[in-house]
C-alpha cells in the first residue's frame, strides 16, 4: 500500500495520506501508514450514508404552531392571490401589453414559482404534529380492522344534553323551513325563474341536505348518550357531508360568475346564461362534488388502520378522519393540499376575480343611483361567501393545529349548522323580490 487513499464509494479519488491526516486533525508521524489507513478505513466502515435531513424548527413552543401556521398560509395565499391579479390585470388590459408590464407580470409569476418552492412544504411541517405515529409492521399484525368511531360529546355537563337537544333540534327546523319557504317561493313566481334564483334554490336544497347529513346523528346521539358510530357509518357521513359541501362551494363560485356576467355583460345575459348553461353549471357542481367526496372516500377506504379512533368532533370531520389513517403522512398532505388547491383556492380565484371585474365595472357608473342598483344585486351574494367560507377557514385552522377539541367543535358547529340557517334570512332580509315573493306565498289563499 503507498501514500494515496481511495475511498470505497468514490475509487477514482485518491488522497495522499499526509493530506488525510492533516485534515483529520490525526498526527501521522508516529504511526506508519498502512496503521493510519487501516484505522482510518475501520472507522469509515462504521458509518452509514445520509437518507433524510432535519430541518430547524420555527418555534419550540406548541401554542405558536397555531400563530406560525395561520400565518405562514395567510402569508403564502396573500402573496399568489396579489401575483395572479397582477399577471390577470396586465393580461386582461390591451393598454398595459407593454415591454415594461410584461417584465413586471414575469416578475409576479417567478414570484409565485420561488415561493411554493419554500413555503409549502414549511407549511406541511408546521401542520404535523410531531407526536403522531403509525404502528410498525410489527404492530399491524397485533392490530383488528376498524368497526366503529367514538364520537366527542359536546358536554360534560349531565344537566346540558337536554338543553342542547332541543337548542339543535330548533336550529335544524329553522334551517330546513326556511330554505323549503325559499325553494317554493322561487319555483311559485314566474318572476322569479331566473338563473340567479335558480341558483338561490339550489343551494337552499345543498343547504338542508348538507345540515341533515350531521345535526340527526348528534341528536340522536345526545338523545341516546352514546357516542359510537359505526365504521361504514361514518365513511357515509363524510362523503355525504363533502358532497353537499362541495356543493356549496361551487354553486357559491357558479353564483358569483353569474353576477359578473350580469353586470359586466348586462346586455348579453340572456344570451350567455340559457337555461342550458345554468343546468349544465349546477350538474358540473354535482359532478365535481362527487369526486371530491370518492378522493377521500378511497384514501380513508383503502388504508383501514387507524393511529386513534377517537375523533375530536361530534362528526366525521374529513381532515380529522384522514389524520388518523395510517398511511405516509407527506404523500397525504400532498393529496389533500392538491385537493383543497383545486376545491378551496381555484374557487377563491374564481370569486375574487368575478368581484374585482364586478366593481371595476360598477365605478364607471356615473350616477351613484346607478351605483347602488348594480351592487344590491350583490347584497345577499357577498355576506353568504363571506360566512360560508369564514366560518370554514375557521374550521380547517381549528382542525390542522388546534390541540383544544372544544375550539374545533365550536368552529364546527358554525360552519355546519349556523351558516345553513342564516342563508335563508340573508336572502329574505337583503333580497326585495324574494322578500316580495314570500309575502305573496304568505297571503295567498290556501
Amino acid at each position: 500500500m503507498g501514500d494515496t487513499f481511495s475511498f470505497p464509494w468514490s475509487p477514482n479519488v485518491a488522497v495522499d495520506r499526509c493530506t488525510l491526516a492533516a485534515y483529520c486533525k490525526c498526527p501521522g508521524t508516529g504511526d506508519s501508514s498502512a496503521q493510519f489507513l487501516t484505522s482510518f478505513q475501520s472507522k469509515i466502515r462504521n458509518l452509514t450514508g445520509h437518507s433524510e435531513f432535519h430541518l430547524l424548527s420555527l418555534s419550540e413552543e406548541p401554542d405558536l404552531q397555531f400563530v406560525l401556521f395561520g400565518l405562514s398560509l395567510f402569508m403564502y395565499l396573500v402573496m399568489v392571490l396579489g401575483n395572479l391579479l397582477i399577471i390577470l390585470v396586465l393580461s386582461s388590459d390591451s393598454y398595459l401589453h407593454t415591454p415594461m408590464y410584461f417584465f413586471l407580470s414575469n416578475l409576479s409569476l417567478y414570484d409565485i414559482y420561488f415561493t411554493s418552492i419554500l413555503v409549502p412544504k414549511m407549511i406541511v411541517d408546521i401542520q404535523v404534529a410531531p407526536s403522531s405515529r403509525c404502528p410498525s409492521e410489527i404492530e399491524l399484525k397485533n392490530l383488528t380492522l376498524a368497526t366503529e368511531f367514538q364520537l366527542m360529546s359536546l358536554s360534560e355537563d349531565p344537566d346540558l344534553p337536554p338543553i342542547l337537544l332541543r337548542l339543535f333540534l330548533f336550529k335544524y327546523l329553522v334551517t330546513v323551513l326556511g330554505n323549503l319557504l325559499i325553494i317554493r317561493a322561487v319555483s311559485s313566481d314566474p318572476h322569479l325563474h331566473t338563473p340567479m334564483y335558480f341558483f338561490i334554490s339550489s343551494l337552499s336544497l345543498a343547504d338542508i341536505c348538507f345540515i341533515s347529513t350531521t345535526v340527526p346523528k348528534m341528536l340522536v346521539n345526545i338523545r341516546t348518550h352514546s357516542r359510537a358510530l359505526s365504521y361504514v357509518g361514518c365513511l357515509t357521513q363524510m362523503s355525504f357531508f363533502l358532497i353537499f359541501g362541495c356543493m356549496d362551494d361551487m354553486l357559491l363560485t357558479v353564483m358569483a360568475y353569474d353576477r359578473y356576467v350580469a353586470i359586466c355583460h348586462s346586455l348579453q345575459y340572456p344570451v350567455i346564461m340559457n337555461p342550458r348553461l345554468y343546468l349544465f353549471l349546477v350538474l358540473v357542481s354535482l359532478l365535481f362534488s362527487l369526486l371530491e367526496s370518492q378522493i377521500h372516500n378511497l384514501i380513508a377506504l383503502y388504508f383501514t388502520y387507524f393511529k386513534d379512533m377517537e375523533i375530536s368532533n361530534f362528526f366525521c370531520q374529513p381532515f380529522q378522519v384522514l389524520s388518523l389513517v395510517c398511511f405516509d403522512t407527506f404523500t397525504k398532505n400532498i393529496v389533500m393540499y392538491i385537493v383543497g388547491a383545486i376545491y378551496g383556492f381555484l374557487p377563491v380565484l374564481v370569486i375574487f376575480s368575478s368581484y374585482y371585474k364586478i366593481v371595476s365595472s360598477i365605478l364607471t357608473i356615473p350616477s351613484s343611483g346607478g351605483k347602488y342598483k348594480a351592487f344590491s344585486t350583490c347584497g345577499s351574494h357577498l355576506p353568504v361567501v363571506c360566512l360560508f367560507y369564514g366560518t370554514g377557514i375557521g374550521v380547517y385552522f381549528a382542525s390542522a393545529v388546534s390541540h383544544s377539541p372544544r375550539k374545533i367543535t365550536v368552529f364546527s358547529v358554525m360552519y355546519t349548522v349556523v351558516t345553513p340557517m342564516l342563508n335563508p334570512f340573508i336572502y329574505s332580509l337583503r333580497n326585495k323580490v324574494i322578500k316580495t315573493a314570500l309575502k305573496k306565498l304568505w297571503s295567498r289563499p290556501t
